[in-house]
Protein backbone atom coordinates (compact mmCIF):
# COMPACT_ATOMS: atom_id res chain seq x y z
CA UNK A 1 0.00 0.00 0.00
CA UNK A 2 1.84 3.32 -0.97
CA UNK A 3 1.37 5.76 2.18
CA UNK A 4 0.16 9.58 1.11
CA UNK A 5 2.81 12.44 1.61
CA UNK A 6 2.35 14.27 4.74
CA UNK A 7 1.74 17.83 4.48
CA UNK A 8 4.37 19.77 4.62
CA UNK A 9 6.58 17.16 3.33
CA UNK A 10 8.17 16.56 0.30
CA UNK A 11 11.13 14.83 -1.84
CA UNK A 12 12.34 14.91 -5.38
CA UNK A 13 14.55 12.79 -6.97
CA UNK A 14 15.29 8.79 -8.41
CA UNK A 15 13.10 6.38 -7.09
CA UNK A 16 11.14 6.02 -4.17
CA UNK A 17 9.98 8.77 -2.06
CA UNK A 18 8.61 8.13 1.76
CA UNK A 19 5.96 10.06 3.41
CA UNK A 20 8.72 12.48 5.19
CA UNK A 21 10.13 13.10 2.20
CA UNK A 22 12.91 10.76 2.09
CA UNK A 23 14.61 9.18 -1.14
CA UNK A 24 15.53 5.45 0.03
CA UNK A 25 18.34 5.41 -3.07
CA UNK A 26 19.62 8.37 -1.39
CA UNK A 27 19.67 6.96 2.07
CA UNK A 28 21.24 3.80 0.87
CA UNK A 29 23.91 6.15 -0.43
CA UNK A 30 24.49 8.07 2.63
CA UNK A 31 27.38 6.94 5.09
CA UNK A 32 27.11 6.40 8.36
CA UNK A 33 29.35 8.88 10.60
CA UNK A 34 29.66 8.50 14.65
CA UNK A 35 26.42 7.73 15.45
CA UNK A 36 27.76 3.72 16.41
CA UNK A 37 30.26 4.91 18.70
CA UNK A 38 28.24 7.25 20.51
CA UNK A 39 25.89 4.88 20.93
CA UNK A 40 28.05 1.99 22.02
CA UNK A 41 29.85 4.21 24.56
CA UNK A 42 26.73 5.09 26.28
CA UNK A 43 24.92 1.26 26.27
CA UNK A 44 25.91 -1.60 27.77
CA UNK A 45 27.70 -4.56 25.67
CA UNK A 46 25.36 -6.85 23.63
CA UNK A 47 22.12 -4.16 24.78
CA UNK A 48 18.89 -5.07 22.73
CA UNK A 49 18.18 -1.91 20.74
CA UNK A 50 14.57 -0.56 19.63
CA UNK A 51 15.69 1.68 16.92
CA UNK A 52 12.76 3.77 15.78
CA UNK A 53 13.09 5.31 12.77
CA UNK A 54 15.90 3.10 10.96
CA UNK A 55 15.47 3.84 7.66
CA UNK A 56 17.85 1.45 5.15
CA UNK A 57 19.87 0.28 8.05
CA UNK A 58 22.81 2.98 7.68
CA UNK A 59 23.17 2.93 11.77
CA UNK A 60 21.71 -0.43 12.18
CA UNK A 61 24.26 -2.06 10.06
CA UNK A 62 27.01 -0.89 12.31
CA UNK A 63 25.64 -2.00 15.83
CA UNK A 64 24.87 -5.00 14.48
CA UNK A 65 28.82 -5.60 13.53
CA UNK A 66 29.33 -4.37 17.26
CA UNK A 67 27.52 -7.50 18.83
CA UNK A 68 24.17 -5.36 19.51
CA UNK A 69 20.83 -7.28 18.81
CA UNK A 70 18.57 -4.43 17.10
CA UNK A 71 14.71 -4.30 16.51
CA UNK A 72 14.73 -2.47 13.29
CA UNK A 73 10.98 0.06 13.10
CA UNK A 74 10.37 1.89 9.76
CA UNK A 75 7.15 3.05 8.64
CA UNK A 76 8.30 3.10 5.02
CA UNK A 77 8.42 -0.83 3.58
CA UNK A 78 11.13 0.13 0.80
CA UNK A 79 13.13 1.24 3.63
CA UNK A 80 12.96 -1.75 5.55
CA UNK A 81 13.84 -3.81 2.75
CA UNK A 82 17.12 -2.63 2.72
CA UNK A 83 17.78 -3.72 6.49
CA UNK A 84 20.15 -6.87 7.07
CA UNK A 85 20.35 -8.87 10.10
CA UNK A 86 18.21 -7.32 12.19
CA UNK A 87 14.26 -7.83 13.36
CA UNK A 88 12.09 -5.45 11.52
CA UNK A 89 8.49 -3.79 11.92
CA UNK A 90 6.83 -1.64 9.68
CA UNK A 91 4.28 0.90 11.14
CA UNK A 92 4.10 4.21 12.28
CA UNK A 93 6.70 4.73 15.39
CA UNK A 94 3.86 7.29 17.41
CA UNK A 95 1.97 4.46 17.42
CA UNK A 96 4.14 1.46 18.21
CA UNK A 97 3.01 -0.92 21.13
CA UNK A 98 5.02 -3.99 20.59
CA UNK A 99 3.85 -5.07 24.13
CA UNK A 100 7.82 -5.66 25.30
CA UNK A 101 10.82 -3.65 26.66
CA UNK A 102 14.41 -2.93 25.31
CA UNK A 103 17.68 -2.14 27.18
CA UNK A 104 17.76 0.46 24.85
CA UNK A 105 15.34 2.78 22.81
CA UNK A 106 17.03 4.91 20.42
CA UNK A 107 15.20 8.23 18.73
CA UNK A 108 17.51 9.33 16.14
CA UNK A 109 17.34 11.66 12.99
CA UNK A 110 16.68 14.35 14.66
CA UNK A 111 12.71 12.65 15.10
CA UNK A 112 12.32 15.00 18.55
CA UNK A 113 12.02 17.82 16.38
CA UNK A 114 9.08 16.52 15.09
CA UNK A 115 6.58 19.78 13.52
CA UNK A 116 3.38 18.63 15.30
CA UNK A 117 3.94 18.97 18.99
CA UNK A 118 1.51 15.99 19.14
CA UNK A 119 3.52 13.65 16.98
CA UNK A 120 6.62 14.38 19.23
CA UNK A 121 4.60 13.43 22.24
CA UNK A 122 3.22 10.30 20.58
CA UNK A 123 7.25 9.36 19.69
CA UNK A 124 8.62 10.24 23.46
CA UNK A 125 5.51 8.14 24.83
CA UNK A 126 6.35 5.12 22.14
CA UNK A 127 10.32 5.43 23.99
CA UNK A 128 8.90 4.90 27.50
CA UNK A 129 6.31 2.06 27.14
CA UNK A 130 9.22 0.37 25.48
CA UNK A 131 11.77 1.13 27.56
CA UNK A 132 12.93 -1.14 30.42
CA UNK A 133 12.74 0.29 33.70
CA UNK A 134 16.99 0.05 33.87
CA UNK A 135 17.23 1.08 30.58
CA UNK A 136 17.56 4.10 28.55
CA UNK A 137 16.31 6.37 25.58
CA UNK A 138 19.10 7.67 23.36
CA UNK A 139 17.96 10.67 21.70
CA UNK A 140 19.51 12.87 18.78
CA UNK A 141 18.49 16.52 18.81
CA UNK A 142 18.98 19.16 16.20
CA UNK A 143 22.45 21.44 16.80
CA UNK A 144 22.03 24.83 18.33
CA UNK A 145 22.22 26.85 14.88
CA UNK A 146 20.32 24.37 12.60
CA UNK A 147 17.70 26.59 12.24
CA UNK A 148 19.80 30.17 12.00
CA UNK A 149 23.08 28.96 10.22
CA UNK A 150 21.33 29.05 6.90
CA UNK A 151 22.25 28.84 3.92
CA UNK A 152 25.21 26.47 4.22
CA UNK A 153 26.73 23.38 2.56
CA UNK A 154 29.25 20.98 3.00
CA UNK A 155 31.21 18.31 0.75
CA UNK A 156 30.93 14.63 2.38
CA UNK A 157 34.37 12.82 2.06
CA UNK A 158 32.27 10.28 0.32
CA UNK A 159 32.07 12.55 -2.85
CA UNK A 160 28.70 14.75 -2.32
CA UNK A 161 27.76 18.08 -1.73
CA UNK A 162 24.48 18.69 1.16
CA UNK A 163 22.89 21.82 0.99
CA UNK A 164 20.35 23.37 3.58
CA UNK A 165 18.87 25.65 1.18
CA UNK A 166 16.68 27.71 3.95
CA UNK A 167 14.30 27.33 6.89
CA UNK A 168 10.98 29.25 6.56
CA UNK A 169 8.86 29.95 9.16
CA UNK A 170 6.27 27.58 8.86
CA UNK A 171 3.12 28.49 11.35
CA UNK A 172 2.82 27.40 14.69
CA UNK A 173 6.43 27.64 16.02
CA UNK A 174 7.78 25.18 13.43
CA UNK A 175 9.89 25.99 10.20
CA UNK A 176 10.30 24.04 6.66
CA UNK A 177 13.25 23.05 5.80
CA UNK A 178 14.68 22.50 2.29
CA UNK A 179 17.90 20.64 1.59
CA UNK A 180 19.68 19.60 -1.16
CA UNK A 181 22.11 16.64 -1.99
CA UNK A 182 24.06 17.04 -5.41
CA UNK A 183 25.73 13.49 -5.84
CA UNK A 184 27.62 13.80 -9.65
CA UNK A 185 24.78 11.37 -11.17
CA UNK A 186 21.61 12.20 -9.31
CA UNK A 187 20.18 15.04 -7.48
CA UNK A 188 17.45 14.48 -4.40
CA UNK A 189 16.13 17.62 -2.46
CA UNK A 190 14.01 16.74 0.83
CA UNK A 191 11.14 19.21 2.64
CA UNK A 192 10.05 18.27 5.64
CA UNK A 193 8.98 20.60 8.99
CA UNK A 194 10.78 20.88 12.00
CA UNK A 195 10.54 22.32 15.36
CA UNK A 196 13.07 24.17 17.15
CA UNK A 197 13.54 23.47 21.25
CA UNK A 198 16.04 25.29 23.50
CA UNK A 199 17.98 22.68 25.39
CA UNK A 200 15.22 23.79 28.55
CA UNK A 201 12.39 23.08 26.10
CA UNK A 202 13.69 20.09 25.19
CA UNK A 203 14.05 18.84 28.52
CA UNK A 204 10.74 19.63 29.69
CA UNK A 205 9.02 17.88 26.87
CA UNK A 206 11.22 14.39 28.57
CA UNK A 207 9.68 15.36 31.50
CA UNK A 208 6.45 15.63 30.22
CA UNK A 209 6.30 11.87 28.99
CA UNK A 210 8.33 11.13 32.03
CA UNK A 211 11.56 10.85 31.17
CA UNK A 212 14.62 13.17 32.65
CA UNK A 213 18.22 13.76 31.10
CA UNK A 214 20.93 11.38 32.57
CA UNK A 215 23.74 13.09 30.61
CA UNK A 216 24.58 14.67 27.14
CA UNK A 217 27.01 12.46 25.10
CA UNK A 218 28.26 14.96 22.33
CA UNK A 219 30.10 18.35 23.38
CA UNK A 220 27.29 20.03 20.84
CA UNK A 221 24.77 18.40 23.06
CA UNK A 222 23.03 16.69 20.15
CA UNK A 223 23.33 13.61 21.62
CA UNK A 224 21.37 12.44 24.69
CA UNK A 225 21.13 9.56 27.15
CA UNK A 226 17.49 10.04 29.24
CA UNK A 227 16.07 7.29 31.91
CA UNK A 228 13.05 6.94 33.32
CA UNK A 229 11.78 9.68 35.64
CA UNK A 230 11.80 7.62 38.30
CA UNK A 231 14.64 6.04 37.21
Amino acid sequence: MELKMRQGYEGTGPGAITPDGCAVELYTRLPVGNEPDVIAAAVPAGAHILELGCGVGRVTHPLLERGFTVTAVDESAEMLERVRGARTVCGPIEKLDLGETFDVVMLASFLVHAGDPEVRRGLLRTCVRHVAQDGCVLIQREGEDFHTRVPREWVDPAGFTVRIVSAEPAGDGANSIHVEYAFPDAIWTQTFLSRPLTREQFEEALEEAGLRVDRYLTEDGTWVRAVPGDG
